[in-house]
């Protein structure tokens, strides 16, 4: 078996009980360090990047009241407010077992104890200790954002957002962002937690349109060591690192139905289960979720859950498109230019005469993203004082207008209506020759009425 990468620190006068808890735990750990002087504990904490301290109650002759075994146990958690403390002592007393958890230790082991109880103790202890530094340190790099990012606007469409931002920012309603890739659903989000209650804890994002169907339910959910092969470790889920704060699922729309159950039930229940595991975990998350897809049509084709929409859907914002809120462009614009061109050294650079005209006029299909992408391209290309329009090299993208749209879908109808009249009414038959599954072809006949 390997040994574990902790380090535990005994602090034990009995040299025969320092030598058996050396012995075993060595087995099983690092590095093991017995130390009889609890005065060396400061100096021991600063030298060593200690996990777990196995803390005795009593150091002097005939001593049985803990008060040595507290005073110490406040020291360490003061010097190393990290380290885990297991407090052991030969007197059973229950109400120093009660005072020593007040003060932070973990856990309470009577001696004698067996060898068994004394590692099962320390490794559970130490397993607590990682799995919170994990904790840490994934809330420590959700946390740092991009301080620059801005949620800019004065249309009228833009007005709106932010007044729904508002209004629902201090409630802890669950909210569903809905508009194209690259329109800064996630900055409203970020907004909404800001502004929220939850401020100060967690904003965790998922984007579940990169997540792989195999690793769905450790990522959301976490995992124990060895759930699956690479798993040499318990990790915790992004429901579990969110916890106090917000949990922002993006691209909501791509899930499997079989991956909608799956966070209905977390969602519902506000529980989860790390995978290999069988303890359910408690969770307290502000929902926001976000997609790009016609989610109501999903929900007519029966595509996505409609128990689920109404889950996630308590209050919904449409964010608009950037051809919709062309007089915000030159805001956006002049925001990004100035953050860019000092990025790149050129902090004279300017936009030429006609270029914001330009920039109105033209469709964005990848909105507030492609504009900001188009003015850095624009700053790297520029050898001038100023931006022209060959510096953007802009490139109209053909829209499907709304009438080619419904030839679309009512090509689809009639074709669909041919196979099964070919079929003379065998839906099986019918949904093979369309390339379609059963279920599939269900849901589209009952979309077009068929």
């Amino acid at each position: 078996m390997d040994k574990l990468p902790g380090n535990i620190l005994v602090i034990e006068d009995d040299q025969d009980v320092s030598f058996t808890a050396r012995t075993v735990l060595r087995k099983r750990f690092r590095q093991v360090i017995c130390e009889d002087k609890p005065d060396r504990i400061p100096a021991l904490l600063e030298q060593q990047n200690i996990d777990v301290v196995l803390l005795d109650m009593n150091f002097k002759a005939g001593e049985t009241s803990g008060e040595e075994g507290l005073y110490w146990l406040k020291v360490i958690l003061r010097a190393a407010p990290h380290v885990k403390v297991l407090m052991t002592t030969a007197y059973g007393d229950i109400q120093l077992a009660v005072e020593s958890m007040k003060l932070g230790a973990v856990d309470f082991l009577v001696k004698p104890w067996e060898r068994e109880k004394l590692l099962a103790s320390v490794e559970a202890v130490f397993d607590l200790g990682r799995t919170q530094k994990q904790l840490d340190q994934y809330r420590r790099a959700q946390m740092i954002g991009n301080q620059e990012d801005e949620l800019l606007g004065k249309s009228r469409s833009m007005r709106s957002v932010f007044e729904a931002v508002d209004k629902v920012a201090v409630t802890d309603a669950n909210v569903l962002l809905l508009g194209e890739n690259g329109t800064g659903k996630d900055l409203i989000a970020k907004a909404l937690h800001n502004a929220s209650r939850r401020r100060d804890m967690p904003f965790v994002k998922v984007d579940l349109g990169a997540l792989s169907e195999s690793l769905f339910e450790s990522e959301l959910f976490g995992h124990v060591k060895g759930a699956f092969t690479d798993a040499r470790e318990d990790r915790p889920g992004r429901f579990e690192v969110a916890d106090g704060g917000t949990l922002f699922l993006d691209e909501i729309g791509n899930l499997s139905e079989q991956l909608q159950s799956k966070l209905l039930s977390a969602i519902q229940n506000r529980k989860v289960t790390r995978l290999g595991s069988h303890r359910e975990v408690q969770t307290d998350v502000r929902l926001i979720c976000a997609t790009n897809k016609p989610i109501y049509e999903m929900v007519a084709e029966e595509t996505f859950r409609q128990d689920l929409l109404y889950r996630i859907n308590t209050v919904e914002i449409p964010v608009p498109a950037l051809r919709e809120r062309k007089e915000d462009i030159p805001l956006l614009a002049e925001h990004f230019l100035k953050r860019i061109r000092q990025k790149y050294g050129k902090d004279d650079l300017d936009f030429g005469d006609g270029v914001m005209d330009e920039l109105k006029q033209y469709h964005w299909p990848g909105n507030v993203r492609e504009l900001h992408h188009a003015i850095e391209r624009a700053v790297i290309m520029c050898e001038g004082r100023y931006l022209d329009a060959g510096d953007f090299s802009l490139k109209p993208v053909p829209e499907i207008s709304r009438e080619k749209e419904l030839n679309v879908k009512h090509l689809e109808k009639d074709t669909i209506r041919q196979a099964i009249s070919h079929c003379e009414g065998n839906l099986t038959r019918a949904a093979e020759e369309l390339g379609f599954s059963r279920s599939t072809l269900y849901r589209k006949m009952k979309k077009y009425g068929l």
